[in-house]
């Protein structure tokens, strides 16, 4: 508590070679302190690009299951680990607070170098909340986003970590998000997806599982039913805090495809 949100580096555990895939490293400057690694996995007849970002405490190869699924979709795709995770350098993690900065640049990486191509965000739980505060905070505008996993407060996450450890929440949980602020130099209560979502127009696909015991299937909808733009919401039952698309693949190709396909 008294260190911060400190965990050990996320590492890469393989790249798109071990799926036969194609792929380009790159380097974004985020500032003179922060640089991000990215894969980019080029497409022959690509629709689009998909921008994958990644969840606590993992790292970008966590995301290559998703980005072979859509390259299958005939997209292209570019994965980037969050500052703290993976080739990025920095050891710490903001829970999608300074992420939504790494967000954005990545955005900006992208649209000046591949163009005007339809750009979709994809992000899994932490990388969900970058994405909504990106939009909010910076102005980052996609075509579309999928958010997976999303709570809707710092508060009731951190919350949902002592339940789950069988601990009272109260008042351990406004103590470690009162100390975290200090720490890392934010107010946490007010990092909260449910707020940024309220400045979300473009078109959004939720996904969400109805036993996630982390981030809670009501925490979901609280953020969902502040998305001002069309919206999806696919519930994925039985299932907790962990990747739909291994969970139940089908269903996750299914309605992945379908809201891609109306875009």
């Amino acid at each position: 508590m008294l260190n911060g949100v400190q965990i050990p580096k996320p590492l890469n555990t393989s790249t798109p070679d071990n799926l036969a895939l194609l792929f380009e490293t790159h380097r974004i400057n985020v500032n003179n302190e922060i640089e991000l690694e990215a894969w980019h996995i080029p497409h022959a007849q690509s629709k689009g690009i998909i921008l994958l970002f990644h969840g606590y405490a993992a790292s970008k190869s966590s995301l290559l299951p998703a980005a072979r699924a859509f390259h299958e979709m005939d997209y292209e795709t570019f994965l980037v680990d969050f500052r703290g995770s993976g080739g990025s350098n920095q050891s710490t993690t903001s829970i999608g607070y300074y992420e939504a900065d790494d967000v954005s640049k990545a955005v900006e990486y992208i649209q000046k170098m591949l163009g005007n191509k339809p750009l979709i965000l994809y992000g899994q739980s932490m990388g969900s909340a970058a994405i909504l505060r990106a939009i909010s905070a910076n102005n980052t505008q996609p075509d579309a986003i999928i958010i997976e996993a999303i709570f809707n407060k710092m508060l009731t996450t951190v919350k949902n970590r002592f339940s789950m450890m069988g601990l009272p929440s109260f008042p351990a949980a406004h103590i470690l998000v009162s100390w975290g602020s200090l720490q890392s130099g934010f107010y946490g209560f007010s990092h909260n997806p449910a707020d940024y979502a309220k400045k979300v127009q473009c078109p959004a696909l939720m996904l969400h599982g109805t036993k996630d015991n982390r981030a809670t299937i009501d925490e979901a909808e609280a953020v969902f039913r502040n998305l001002k733009g069309e919206k999806r919401f696919e519930r994925f039952a039985g299932v907790g805090h962990l990747s739909y698309l291994a969970a139940n693949p089908e269903q996750w190709k299914l309605s992945v495809l379908h809201f891609l396909k109306v875009l």
